[in-house]
């Protein structure tokens, strides 16, 4: 047989493209012709290929070879292709057999020696595999566990050329990867530090972020240096809810394709904190590129962005936020198509409330009016609209910076947090979210239904802060999760006037 097709794949944005490599060998001048709309890196493939079948054992016939990438419309880029070409060049040369490739996807990068060196996006890869009937993968031993990951498929490691050749072959036998997980919350990690025992005082500030982690709100802290900001926002993941398989498998798979799994514990067992330096760009948070890659909003997916010293941040940077706080996802278009990247997670931002950070403590304060206001004014009204709470965090006490007591710890939180979650989960069944913060405004009414006191403490607070059609939205829906984290079935005047209390910050500061 002169001619052979091997399936692999190729990972564009988050979706998964399937590629047919073809071989076809015959007489003629010797040489060596790749096609298929391939980046530099493939094209090299062509060496890589020889090279590494040569120092398998094999001799290739000095034949001329063409290898085509189908579809033609498809960029490819990487080295993940250099073990399915090895293998339709073999095919084609009758030195493994044909129907050993049936259903059977390959992919793999080659080093010179014939060793098989791991890839990126191997998780997404197989589940479309699986999705499109393939029984086999055959991969690097490095990306084996990871790729395990997927139930009812056979996952094949190799750790060089020369196994796979006799895989194929049958003269060798290769035991499948396996790995078992379970279904339901992952066990939570136990980790000594941080922990939110460590923070002394601020007891309204950990009472506000246990109010955002319980319903996957926004929250905005204020306060001047050395206050605790960024200490309370960095033990934020001590405090999330279990995340369960299938939300693992999804963040996992994000993770796969930007090549940043752990080897040996691939699947995610806690959710991801993402903190991001104010000198970011906007490629960088989002994502971008000529074939657009997750930013670190999609790292952060399932978990927390935080953003230390909001106002140091560029504003176009900040602004790209607005529309995935709102839509739960990032549309990235461009010359060869619309790319969609997950982006629900929690923000979590600290900021200074002016340039000395000292205001409003006028005797320490050195800031002029004006400059306090255009210190402020980085920060725009849409930004803060999708702030669902704003919190002041004060000076700490000397007394309370020496308390021998320690605070409320985190697993404590944790556990207050996960029955609000679950509590939230069973009244939206049937909904597309399961947090309070996602749920959509046609639904306000039906699961936050305030009673006449509610509606007249609502309209009073409408006026008086200037609350936008948004903002009054975002109110009810934490109203909500106060109500759930004390395990009440209807929203309480008290839980309103607490609400209503952390859109406060907005009016003092921004003069909303």
């Amino acid at each position: 047989m002169s001619f052979s097709t091997v399936l692999s794949a190729a990972i564009e944005g988050l979706t998964v493209e399937f590629v047919h490599v073809e071989a076809d060998i015959s007489n003629g001048l010797p040489m060596f012709h790749m096609v298929g709309y391939l980046s530099s890196e493939v094209k090299e493939a062509s060496e890589r290929v020889r090279t590494a079948v040569r120092n398998s054992g094999i001799e290739l016939p000095p034949k001329k070879t063409v290898i085509n990438l189908s579809p033609a419309s498809v960029k490819k880029k990487g080295a993940a292709f250099d073990l399915p070409i090895a293998a339709a060049i073999l095919a084609s040369l009758g030195l493994v057999p044909e129907n050993g490739l049936a259903h059977t996807l390959i992919i793999g990068e080659l080093s010179l020696d014939g060793r098989l060196r791991e890839v990126a996006g191997i998780l997404p890869i197989v589940m479309e595999a699986k999705k499109a009937g393939c029984h086999t993968c055959i991969l690097p031993k490095a990306n084996a566990a990871e790729g395990a990951l997927v139930e009812g498929i056979k996952i094949i490691g190799a750790a060089w050329l020369r196994e796979v050749c006799d895989y194929l072959c049958g003269t060798q036998s290769i035991e499948p990867e396996r790995h078992h997980i379970s279904r339901g919350p992952l066990p939570a990690v136990n980790s000594q530090t941080p922990d939110y025992s460590d923070i002394r005082g601020q007891e309204a500030v950990k009472r506000a972020v246990e109010v955002a982690v319980a319903g996957g709100h926004n929250i905005l802290l204020v306060g001047p240096p050395g206050s605790g900001k960024s200490m309370i926002a960095r033990r934020l993941p001590t405090i999330l809810p279990p995340v369960t398989l299938d939300e693992s498998l999804e963040i996992t798979k994000v993770y796969s394709i930007m090549g940043l799994l752990d080897k040996e514990h691939p699947l995610a067992a806690r959710r991801p904190f993402r903190s991001v330096h104010h000198t970011v760009t906007r490629s960088a948070l989002i994502g971008g590129g000529i074939i657009p890659s997750p930013g670190e909003i999609s790292l952060a997916h399932g978990g927390v962005l935080f953003l230390d010293e909001l106002t140091e941040f560029q504003k176009p940077v900040l602004e790209v936020l607005r529309q995935p706080l709102e839509e739960k996802k990032i549309r990235i278009t461009r010359k060869h198509g619309s790319y969609v990247f997950p982006a629900d997670f929690i923000l979590a931002a600290a900021l200074n409330p002016c340039p000395c950070g000292n205001y409003p403590d006028l005797e320490r304060c050195s800031c002029t009016p004006g400059q306090i206001q255009q210190y402020l004014a980085k920060i725009s009204q849409p930004f803060l609209d999708r702030m669902d709470i704003c919190v002041e965090v004060p000076r700490v006490e000397y007394e309370s910076l020496n308390e021998e007591k320690d605070g409320e710890c985190s697993e404590v939180i944790r556990e207050r947090v996960s029955k609000a979650r679950e509590r939230q989960k069973e009244r939206y069944k049937g909904l597309e979210t399961t947090v309070n913060a996602a749920l959509p405004v046609k639904e306000l009414k039906r699961h936050c239904r305030l009673d006449s006191e509610g509606e007249r403490v609502m309209e009073q607070a409408f006026e008086t802060l200037g609350l936008t059609a948004r903002t009054c939205h975002k109110t009810i829906r934490v109203a909500r999760t106060i109500a759930d984290l004390e395990g009440a079935g209807q929203i309480g005047t008290a839980h309103l006037k607490e609400a209503i209390g952390y859109r406060m910050m907005n009016k003092k500061y921004w003069g909303r």
